[in-house]
């Protein structure tokens, strides 16, 4: 188990992270969610050794590793950018964390190399072995890095935005291999990502941050259909704003015959299986809805009334009540 607590990290005058404290249970997969800026990546960086807070402790499996480098802490790191080495083939790259260790810890040069073919064939890369980086697609040089992280039997693995420079169907299918993966290898991991569907899909729990705290930590399901703050409801999925703080999720309004609030429809559009429409109240009031995309869609400029069937209300103070239409 990582356990943090009271994580303060300054840099000059600005708060990168203001007493941050956080449990990560055994064999979990926890998401650190929040815009840029909001600390998650110093935050992981702090617990895999890479940087170091000015306040607070980091303890694995009740150990003190706060003052601990990265080489000491047995941790796996996946970044963005796959951070392979060019003039080494794929399983030169994936034994590399093994064969700089040193030599009283150093395998010999037939494991490793055996070690690096039962990982390639845990990625599913297996006969790839003696190729070199840029003979591999972005999706395959991601595997390699995960892979090289791995070889090292880490006690922990942290991945920094690790789908951020591939495209969105390579995002999506290597997400569905890394959670099998991980259920596969019971590995307590810790990632950093920006994009809110990765977060739901892939974890867990799910950590979100702004400005250096966290808002909010709970399932995919708790944070999507209970948040926490204003933020999170912003920023996890989309929310409609109305009246004294109510905030509205589009599946969550209704088309109604009578006594709803008014809308002038602006825009429609095909959104999976709904129809997205997006409509003015109020003047002003941007309102989006999704509606069964089996019946028929109202026409740009034409008003109808929608009723919202569940919302969430915020108090100013940042507590929260429900209520349901």
């Amino acid at each position: 188990m990582i356990r943090l607590q009271g994580i303060t990290k300054r840099y000059g005058q600005y708060a990168a992270l203001n007493d941050i404290s956080l449990e990560v249970r055994d064999g979990e997969f926890l998401a650190l969610l929040g815009p840029s800026g909001s600390g998650k990546t110093t935050l992981l960086r702090i617990i895999a050794g890479l940087a170091f807070p000015d306040k607070g402790s980091v303890t694995f499996n009740g150990e003190d590793v706060t003052d601990l480098k990265v080489a000491d802490r047995k941790v796996g790191f996946v970044f963005q950018q796959y951070a392979l080495f060019k003039h080494m083939t794929v399983a030169e790259n994936v034994g590399f964390g093994l064969s700089v260790r040193k030599r009283s810890q150093r395998p010999p040069k037939a494991r490793i190399k055996a070690r690096a073919e039962e990982l390639l064939d845990l990625v599913q890369l297996g006969g790839l072995g003696n190729r070199y980086p840029a003979q591999l697609s972005g999706g395959q040089r991601q595997r390699v890095a995960l892979a090289r992280a791995l070889a090292v039997e880490p006690q922990l693995l942290l991945l920094d935005e690790p789908f951020g420079a591939l495209d969105a169907k390579v995002r999506k299918t290597l997400r569905r291999w890394l959670r099998d993966l991980h259920k596969q290898m019971g590995l307590t991991s810790i990632f950093v990502t920006h994009d809110q569907e990765e977060a739901l899909e892939l974890a867990d729990r799910v950590v979100v941050m702004d400005h250096g705290v966290i808002e909010q930590v709970g399932t995919p399901e708790q944070v999507y259909m209970e948040p926490a703050t204003p933020f999170v409801s912003d920023f996890v999925g989309e929310t409609n704003h109305f009246a004294d703080g109510i905030h509205v999720r589009p599946h969550d309004l209704d088309i109604v015959a009578a006594d709803g609030l008014p809308v002038v429809v602006d825009n429609v559009f095909r959104k999976g299986g709904a129809w997205r429409i997006e409509g003015v109240c109020a003047g002003d009031r941007v309102v989006e809805l999704d509606v069964d995309a089996s019946l028929p869609p109202p026409s740009p400029g034409e008003t109808i009334q929608v009723r919202p069937r569940r919302s969430k209300a915020f108090t100013p103070t940042g507590a929260n009540s429900h209520d349901h239409a």
